[in-house]
């Protein structure tokens, strides 16, 4: 076992005033020594309430949550940086913790001067640091500067020297935080590829993400933390589900207190007719949770209903086969359950890696058209009753790389044109399936699509 967390809690006392910070180191004592009950002068906030789960040697964890729900605490305390109120951690193996900027790093000392100083905190001998420290300085790639005092680095900077020294010192255990979202794009790239290249030589990797796919492809287990609590633990597509579903339950509350029924009509539209399932704005009111969101892999508030999903070929057939250069159509048949518009039929399709592939909706085409200036009628605009069944028809080519094929679908309500708030209506994870193969003595080419590329001698 690399990582057991058993009943960890944390509790912060917040105090109203720096009064009330002295009134409590000194009254307490005073009321005790005159026989009266103590007194509090601050409110407890629970960071994390009873937090356990067991990670794996050589296993993959991902922890996601939205901002304040613990993450960052519970790392810190996994890592040995910050002691829990409660429970206990274990934690076999030499870890490094990448958990915020030039963390553990003096700001005085040069950066080859933090990388020594890094080596030693983990447990390396200077011998060892040294046999190792080419490497570090080239995956890091800031040149001269390595001989500056890390004081002077940009963030960008700081965060390649800490990923550096972490991931090429080879610890048994990694935990890294959000820190590498300040990288650009390319050391982004070397760092996740170097993560799933320690991942796959047997180093345990404890991974904090708000990027869903990353965390779905990078690790095999995920947690999910609310408001310090433990939601859920379990394979990653299924925790990033649930985490998909709390976000959806969150935005359907600020959709009602934002552009839902509170809005007061403006004086270019008539007055909202208490009897229509429309506001002023287009956008429908929110009905409670539905329980089918509880048992199926599922969510929304069902006020547009996805009924089915096919994949057909291009004369319109069933086809669960398909090679690269097909055409194909994804059928999606709906049905309001109230009068409603301003909507987006959507899907996404993933590998059986979990790799998002592509995603696409009607609200896409939507943009093209108004950008364009074409006088089509916008799919968002059109209005729809309630009881009415429809269908959506998506045609597209198929460049694909031999594998399983996922296509999600569903359907939300948007604000506006931008993407800019919505309101999930139905989301239905697998919803259909299909392969791709190729035909290898006719045309072969690898990877997860298809560049159509020609060769020819000079």
């Amino acid at each position: 076992m690399a990582i057991r967390v058993d009943g960890v809690s944390k509790v912060y006392n917040l105090y109203g005033n720096p009064r009330d910070r002295l009134k409590q180191f000194v009254y307490p004592r005073v009321r005790k020594a005159l026989g009266a009950a103590p007194r509090a002068y601050y409110r407890e906030f629970w960071a994390l309430r009873d937090i356990s789960f067991e990670v794996e040697q050589g296993e993959a964890v991902g922890i996601v949550g939205r901002n304040g729900s613990g993450k960052s605490t519970l790392l810190q305390i996994i890592t040995g940086t910050l002691a829990p109120t409660a429970g206990s951690v274990s934690v076999n193996g030499r870890v490094a913790g990448l958990l915020e900027l030039g963390a553990g790093f003096n700001p005085e000392f040069s950066g080859r001067e933090n990388v020594f100083m890094s080596g030693a905190l983990l447990g390396l001998s200077r011998r060892e640091i040294e046999e190792k420290f080419d490497d570090v300085a080239a995956f890091a790639d800031i040149g001269e500067h390595l001989d500056q005092p890390t004081k002077t680095y940009s963030s960008g900077m700081l965060v390649r020297l800490a990923f550096a020294v972490h991931v090429q010192l080879k610890p048994d255990i990694l935990i890294v935080d959000e820190a590498l979202a300040v990288g650009d794009a390319l050391f982004q790239k070397r760092c996740f590829s170097k993560i799933a290249s320690l991942r796959d030589q047997g180093v345990t990797l404890l991974f904090v993400s708000h990027d869903q796919e990353t965390v779905r492809t990078l690790t095999n287990r995920a947690l999910l933390l609310r408001e310090g609590r433990a939601v859920t633990f379990g394979p990653s597509a299924d925790v990033i589900f649930a985490y998909r579903r709390q976000l959806h339950e969150e935005e359907v509350q600020a959709f009602t207190s934002g552009f839902g029924r509170q809005r007061a009509p403006s004086a270019a539209v008539d007055p909202v007719d208490p009897n229509d399932a429309l506001n002023n704005s287009g956008v429908d009111t929110v009905d409670p949770p539905d329980p089918r969101n509880e048992v199926t892999r599922q969510f929304g508030t069902y006020d547009v209903e996805v009924r089915k999903v096919e994949v057909l070929g291009e004369g319109g057939e069933a086809k669960p086969v398909y090679y690269p250069g097909d055409r194909q159509e994804i059928r999606i048949t709906l049905v309001a359950n109230k009068k409603i518009k301003n909507l987006n039929v959507f899907i996404r399709i993933r590998n059986k890696e979990g790799v998002k592939i592509y995603s696409w909706g009607t609200m896409n085409q939507d943009q093209w058209l108004r950008s364009s200036g074409a006088q089509e009628p916008l799919f968002w605009e059109r209005q729809f009753e309630a009881g009415e069944e429809f269908s959506v028809k998506i045609h597209h080519d198929c460049p694909l790389g031999p594998n399983l094929y996922e296509v999600q679908a569903g359907v939300a309500q948007e604000k506006d044109l931008e993407y800019g708030e919505q309101k999930i209506l139905h989301w239905v994870d697998e919803a259909a399936f299909f392969t791709m193969a190729i035909k290898r003595l006719e045309y072969f080419f690898g990877g997860i699509n298809d560049l159509r590329a020609t060769a020819e001698c000079v």
